[in-house]
């Protein structure tokens, strides 16, 4: 019996999957217009003409290995205006160019402008006279949020308007779809488009994503096959190839290129610290400083009190290092009153689990379509450099809700971006989130509900003499007081008033000035006399006291919100999913009528 033919070798193998997908979405004849976004400027896998692999700028990519066949490939940005592939088509282009000036009265000939109304205008009569003649043609708008930017419809102007319509005029014509005719758009962020363009049927979006584990190892073994290179990098280098691979997720190639070249070029050690310092410089500046790296010390050892949150949290850890990602909630919320340390709860959990922490700081942005684009830009490296735990504090006030009014809608944008990339099941364990607030009910349902933030964590004000101890131990510790607790003042264990970490903190802080000031202004010897009994008596009248402490106490009054602290202390308990994790003066409260108080709290301090 006759063998079956293997099936004939994919020409496309060898390149990225979105090209890929752009070359099958084309012969269907159904779609010329893509946009392409994401990772756009970085290098782009490829092969040289020997089949042999190489790396190249996405514009040398499109013209010459995806666009190669094409008899035409034109560039377009505002900056550089319209540029041709080679001198060929440029020639041609001219003379076309003449006979345009001929007919319209122009003198592009002369000068050929760059905005966008009238180098659309010529492109349109250019490609409709070479494509009547059989010719293949690929144009490359770059930078094309420049062109068609991400605005209300009311704000568009005339220029704007003109490009959107052309370029909605080209994805429906059908010459140019019949012929052999494609437009690519290029843009770092999808969400910085015209959103009538994008939303359109008659455009694909192709996003061009961060290199995975498999593509940088191909890529630092490539790089280093270079004469020499291999011999140099192990010279200079502790950190072996794989392990450069794994420990840069979230780095495109050029990043990776810039770290390599500053070993064998400028002759730097690479070490595992050095690294890490280098990846979050990286990372940072590619997420416009908009991502900052929680770098800690402290692991929850040193987290005084909330024993089930942290027993909770370890066990947490065990399960992300002993590579159960299935089993972790999506994220987490973590409420509370002010002044019980839930950021710092978070923080240590970093100390804790082994891989990288980021904050989101304020992406918001007065300008139109910036604040999107930069929670897109942030997702993506997000996503890239899995796994990896989130953190956005005061998030009531930075992650907005759907019915948001009076900002054009960005709020509720903001919240359908988050939302979506909370509850992508495929980073279960892989990207966790800490939502961190004092108002868990300010927040939207559709942010706390099960599959995205899963579990609730509820932290309250010590309320036992035993909680009291470990919380002012471990403040005593971080201010560097020094006192037997026989001698801390009895106020502050088993008083009446309660006092958060915050507020012990205050305290001993105020009782360091109040010891350091007593001993500055105690009197010095005179000149010639005991310095040593003189400079003993300021270095003890410089150490915090039983006395000094008592008067601190005595004295201090801390800000007083009684109804605000109420009202979020009941609003971290409606909010809690673990009932083990409540302290017990709030496990038997009727659910009810803990409600009912917390709409009576809100009225009384005029809340929402």
């Amino acid at each position: 019996m006759a063998e079956t033919p293997a099936p004939p070798a994919d020409p496309l193998a060898h390149y990225p999957g979105w090209a890929r997908e752009l070359a099958r979405r084309y012969f269907t004849k159904t779609i010329n217009q893509f946009v392409v976004h994401g990772n756009v400027r970085d290098l782009v896998p490829s092969q040289d003409g020997r089949g042999e692999r190489a790396y190249l700028p996405l514009r040398q990519f499109l013209a010459d290995d995806l666009f190669a066949g094409r008899d035409v490939v034109v560039f377009y940005d505002r900056s550089d205006g319209i540029h041709f592939q080679d001198a060929e088509s440029r020639r041609d282009f001219s003379r076309a160019l003449s006979g345009y000036d001929t007919i319209f009265g122009t003198e592009y000939a002369k000068k050929l402008p760059k905005d966008p109304a009238r180098v659309f205008a010529l492109l349109d009569n250019y490609f409709r006279l070479r494509l009547a003649d059989g010719k293949r043609i690929a144009c490359v708008v770059d930078y094309a949020e420049t062109i068609i930017p991400m605005s209300e419809a009311a704000s568009y102007s005339t220029e704007d308007r003109g490009a959107l319509v052309t370029l909605q005029k080209w994805a429906n014509d059908p010459l140019l779809l019949r012929a052999d005719f494609t437009l690519v758009l290029v843009a770092e962020n999808l969400g910085d488009l015209s959103r009538p363009f994008i939303q359109s049927p008659y455009n694909a979006e192709l996003e061009v994503g961060l290199p995975a584990l498999d593509q940088r190892q191909a890529f630092v073994s490539w790089f280093l096959s270079a004469d020499g290179a291999r011999a140099r990098y192990d010279t200079l280098s502790d950190v072996p190839d794989l392990a450069l691979a794994q420990n840069t997720a979230g780095l495109g190639y050029v990043q990776l290129r810039s770290i390599l070249a500053d070993v064998l070029e400028n002759g730097r050690r690479l070490t595992f610290e050095t690294l890490s310092e280098k990846k979050k410089e990286l990372i940072e500046a590619e997420a416009y400083g908009l991502l900052e790296f929680v770098e800690t010390d402290y692991t929850l050892d040193m987290v005084a009190g909330h024993a089930e949150a942290k027993d909770h949290l370890r066990a947490a850890a065990e399960a992300i290092k002993t590579g159960r990602p299935d089993v972790m909630p999506m994220g987490y919320l973590v409420s509370g009153p002010v002044g019980t340390g839930k950021t710092f709860l978070v923080t240590t959990f970093a100390g804790e689990i082994g891989i990288p922490m980021v904050k989101l700081k304020n992406f918001r942005s007065q300008w139109q379509g910036v604040t999107e684009g930069n929670l897109e830009k942030i997702l993506t490296l997000l996503r890239a450099m899995n796994p990896v735990a989130v953190m956005i504090d005061e998030a009531d006030a930075a992650l907005g809700d759907r019915s948001s009014q009076g900002d054009s809608g960005v709020s509720s944008r903001v919240f359908g971006q988050i939302a979506q990339a909370m509850s992508d099941t495929r980073y279960r364990g892989r990207i966790i989130w800490f939502l961190v607030t004092a108002r868990p009910d300010l927040m939207p349902v559709d942010l706390k509900r099960q599959g995205r933030a899963e579990e609730h964590i509820g932290l309250f004000y010590p309320s036992t003499r035993e909680d009291r101890e470990e919380l002012l131990q471990v403040m005593m510790r971080k201010t560097g007081v020094d006192l037997p607790l026989d001698d801390v003042p009895e106020a502050l264990l088993d008083g009446e008033r309660t006092y958060s970490g915050a507020d012990m903190e205050a305290l001993l802080t105020r009782a360091k000035f109040r010891a350091a000031t007593h001993a500055l202004d105690a009197p010095r010897p005179a000149p010639g006399g005991d310095g040593a009994a003189g400079g003993g008596a300021v270095a003890e009248g410089g150490a915090v006291t039983a006395d000094v402490l008592q008067a601190v106490v005595d004295d201090f009054v801390p800000p007083s919100y009684p109804l605000q602290v109420e009202l979020q202390n009941l609003a971290a308990v409606l909010e809690c999913t673990s009932l083990s994790m409540l302290p017990e003066r709030f496990r038997a409260l009727d659910r009810e009528a803990t409600t009912r108080r917390v709409a009576e709290l809100k009225g009384l301090i005029g809340d929402r």
